[in-house]
């Protein structure tokens, strides 16, 4: 069976485990099955200190064994991560949820929490699906806008959710499966200067 794409972590203690770099490392190369022995070659580590953070983190449920292998009189564990990519709940690090208390849509803050938000759901509900053997039925518009004026990104938002309310009152069914609609928006990043002689 393969990993699953994402995975939520949501115990604080299963965060602390998997916080290291050479444990990232470990989860990020074990996208793709592997034993303690070939991973100390590629890194280029001991293997008892490589052994001794598969096990911390075959402990904490973020690795599976896929197989065990004789080989020169030992057996081999092949280990692989049980996810792709694995999700923090933002819970886990103390944010709390207060949609109530912010109103303002233009609020930095409030992106930020509906989308963490949505990265949990999503991921819960990937998850759910992958284990029922179904397809999570989701969808993603992205684009980009260049504003002249500050005061732009006012009119553009209200002419949007006027669009956005008249196509969802042509497509809403009472008795239809909800869908939650997220429409966020922020300055592109700057590309990040390369250094010189690259």
């Amino acid at each position: 069976m393969p990993a699953a794409d994402l995975t939520v972590i949501e115990d604080p203690e299963r965060v602390r485990t998997a916080l290291t770099p050479i444990r990232r490392q470990l989860l990020a190369r074990l996208r793709e099955p592997a034993s303690a022995s070939q991973l100390a070659l590629e890194l280029d580590l001991p293997r008892q200190r490589v052994n001794y953070h598969l096990r911390a983190l075959e402990k904490a449920d973020l690795l599976e064994l896929v197989e065990e292998r004789r080989r020169r009189g030992c057996i081999e564990r092949i280990l692989r991560a049980k996810a792709n990519a694995f999700v923090v709940d933002p819970g886990v690090m103390g944010t709390e949820r207060s949609f109530a208390k912010i109103q303002d849509q233009y609020a930095a803050d409030h992106l930020v929490e509906v989308a963490a938000d949505t990265v949990t759901d999503v991921a819960r509900m990937q998850a759910s699906a992958a284990e029922a053997g179904t397809r999570l039925l989701t969808f993603t518009i992205e684009t980009e806008v260049r504003f002249a004026e500050p005061g732009d990104v006012h009119r553009f938002t209200d002419a949007l959710a006027e669009a956005i309310r008249r196509t969802v009152e042509a497509f809403d069914a009472p008795t239809g499966r909800p869908y939650r609609l997220v429409v966020g928006g922020h300055p592109t990043p700057r590309p990040t200067p390369r250094p010189a002689g690259e």
